[in-house]
């Protein structure tokens, strides 16, 4: 299974910004208020239970703080994946840049992601939960040897440990052809570094146009916006289509 974050503070940088929010309230409203309401006949215990609610302001507020580097931390790998322009730029991330960029793409795919192993190799980086299935994610940034069939029956020894449906093998390169053998028939899903950056391509943000030189769809009036092809003789190339699409398919 994914490695957890070593720490709770670990584990708010990663979540959504108002989960630190939600944590801070909880943390006051249980140590400040709750827990000194109680009493026993021990006096002792008493002590101790009015005690508790003095660190309670403070691990509250260090709670709080964590809120706005929780979102600064969201925007900055929003921002990674929409910079993405190609395979070449995929492969240029640092590993750690790498594991993001593939969380992220799942998180727009409606996966609840969950970042584990800090390691530029081994073990499994990333848990996902979608429909009640749990898949097991390990990134692989090799930019010039092949992933070979060693590491996907690592990764198959792994998934068979785990009470996962699957995993998924990413890399930004190849795998061997004894790697697609071995997967082949198992809950195993190899994919390369064009299926990444097609992948990464279909989950991007469309980009808007600046209101100045904005354009607007001629069928129905809807801003026209920029997308990027994901197919075809154009693929990779920018095109505006109609921001009402598919109810209008309209393309400049």
């Amino acid at each position: 299974m994914p490695q957890k974050s070593h720490s709770i503070s670990e584990f708010l940088l990663q979540a959504p910004w108002w989960v630190s929010v939600v944590t801070a309230a909880v943390v006051y409203i249980v140590m400040g208020l709750i827990i000194p309401s109680i009493e026993t006949n021990n006096q002792f215990l008493n002590i101790v239970l009015n005690a508790v609610a003095v660190p309670a302001p403070f691990f509250s507020i260090v709670f709080l703080l964590l809120a706005p580097l929780a979102f600064l931390n969201t925007r900055r790998k929003v921002e990674l994946l929409d910079q993405q322009t190609n395979l070449n730029s995929i492969r240029q991330l640092h590993w750690r840049n790498f594991e993001e960029l593939v969380a992220e793409a799942y998180r727009r795919l409606g996966y609840q992601v969950t970042e584990g192993g800090f390691g530029p190799d081994g073990g499994i980086d990333l848990e996902l939960r979608k429909n009640g299935n749990i898949s097991l994610v390990q990134c692989k940034q090799w930019k010039a040897q092949k992933v070979g069939v060693n590491v996907v029956r690592e990764m198959y020894g792994v998934l068979a440990a785990s009470n996962a449906n699957q995993i998924n093998i990413i890399c930004s390169g190849k795998f061997t052809q004894e790697a697609y053998s071995f997967a082949a028939g198992k809950p195993i899903f190899l994919i390369g570094g064009n299926e990444l950056s097609a992948l990464i391509r279909d989950v991007q943000s469309p980009v808007a146009i600046p209101e100045e030189k904005q354009a607007f769809c001629p069928r129905c009036g809807s801003n026209l916006i920029e997308r990027v092809a994901k197919r075809g003789v154009n693929a990779g190339k920018t095109f505006l289509g109609c921001a009402s699409f598919p109810k209008c398919r309209y393309t400049e």
